[in-house]
């Protein structure tokens, strides 16, 4: 079997062996995978992957079932998938435990459902288990172009949450305003904790879903309203978060900070979240309301290429890997 391999300061396209699949596992004929982020943090060294899980990056994948172990019953061979990974997912063969293993909503192809997983269950599981968030209650995003961000903009408008977002252009806000987002700021040119009193007459926010950090959470605490949540699901601007300094705001407006993550969740944590996409989101995808965004498609073999252009910053939405 191939599959994507660091080596050194550079991704090869070389052998490797996953083995066959164990009781409650499934084997895919891998058919295309997705780039996240944190991808490039592994690849770089500041991202290891759980203990057990594959060194292989790629945390998302869309193929046909080859076999299953012992006790699957969830889905069969012949089956066209897409799984939630903890890695493995740059690679011709993956072996994913069943609960994380869904099948393809709808008609979608394989290169757009490989970019289905990941963000969808980051953005589900933070909006709306980790952050409550309920119909009516308003919600920011975040880096909204991202593929986390795409996926929540459409969460939103689908379950009734007017979502506002920031980004780095005119342009990507503009895009996000037509994927459902209610409004946005771009985050070089005004402070989106300036438009909150617009967006939301006066009364602050009820979610915000912050993969930034320490850069903003003086003005994520100001921008919530009473019983607000903040989830943070990454560092990408620090990670001292200076709590000194909004503990007297947090107090007064009881506001509550949660810090998440997905890929070191149990299985069967993760298999909730993957039966709750099942359920509520993937009818959606089914019917065309809900769709995967995907900016490129990039050959499995040249992965290299598809992280420069997920560093570069200039995207929208989710750069996905053919297998070949």
């Amino acid at each position: 079997m191939k599959a994507v391999l660091v080596d050194g300061d550079a991704l090869v396209w070389g052998d490797a062996d996953i083995g066959a699949p164990g009781p409650g596992e499934v084997l895919i004929a891998n058919r295309a995978s997705a780039v996240n982020r944190a991808d490039l943090a592994q690849r770089a060294g500041g991202y290891p992957p759980p203990p057990g899980a594959s060194e292989i990056l790629g945390l998302e994948c869309a193929g046909v079932v080859e076999s299953v172990g012992e006790g699957v019953t969830r889905v069969e061979a012949g089956d066209r998938v897409c799984a939630l990974l903890a890695g493995g997912g740059y690679a011709e063969q993956v072996v994913a435990p069943a609960g994380q293993v869904l099948k393809i909503p709808g008609q979608l192809s394989f290169t757009e459902a490989a970019a289905l997983p990941e963000v969808f269950a980051t953005a589900y599981l933070n909006l709306f288990v980790e952050g409550t968030l309920q119909f009516g209650e308003t919600a920011l995003l975040h880096a909204g172009a991202s593929g986390v961000g795409t996926a929540g903009i459409q969460l939103c408008r689908e379950f009734g949450s007017p979502c506002f977002v920031t980004a780095g252009s005119d342009h990507k806000i503009a895009r996000c305003v037509e994927l459902g987002a209610a409004g946005g700021a771009n985050r070089h040119t005004e402070r989106f904790v300036d438009k909150v009193p617009e967006w939301t007459e006066g009364d602050g926010l009820d979610v915000i879903l912050d993969p930034v950090g320490a850069a903003y959470l003086k003005d994520n605490l100001r921008a919530l309203k009473a019983d607000g949540r903040l989830v943070i699901i990454g560092l990408l601007g620090g990670a001292d978060l200076a709590v000194e300094r909004g503990l007297g705001l947090m107090m007064m407006k009881r506001l509550r900070i949660v810090g998440s993550t997905l890929r070191a969740r149990s299985i069967a944590r993760k298999a909730a979240v993957m039966d709750a996409l099942k359920e509520r989101v993937w009818p959606a995808i089914a019917e065309g309301r809900i769709r995967p965004v995907i900016e490129a498609v990039v050959p499995m073999p040249d992965a290299d290429s598809a992280h420069r252009v997920i560093a570069g910053n200039e995207t929208f939405g989710k750069v996905v890997l053919e297998a070949p």
